[in-house]
């Protein structure tokens, strides 16, 4: 079963140029066979670098727990080292309306 996934990551770094190219390389590794897209804001200031990840789209996570097992397990040493924050909301889909007890 599918669910609708909404997550948002943010990054930061000591600054060093190519900040944005670098998260899309860790998200598009970290997210080959899901059918998710995502969306990068990159901020620089007082000598760090920051990439906001906006990301959604259809996974096959069930829970917001089931996700952060998947990152847990999958994500890669940089992901972890540039992680500061992150939200997500996953919505299952389900079958029918329920109205008339067909699912």
């Amino acid at each position: 079963m599918t669910s609708e996934t909404y997550i948002d990551f943010c990054f930061v770094r000591q600054e060093s140029g190519g900040f944005a190219a670098e998260i899309n390389e860790l998200l598009t590794n970290l997210f080959s066979k899901k059918r998710l897209n995502w969306y990068l804001e990159e901020k620089k200031m007082e000598g760090a670098e920051m990439v906001i990840a906006e990301i959604k789209g259809m996974s096959d996570w069930q829970s917001e727990e089931e996700t952060i097992q998947f990152l847990e397990e999958c994500a890669g040493e940089k992901f972890w080292e540039y992680l500061q924050g992150y939200k997500m909301f996953i919505y299952p889909v389900k079958r029918g309306c329920n109205s008339c007890g067909v699912h």
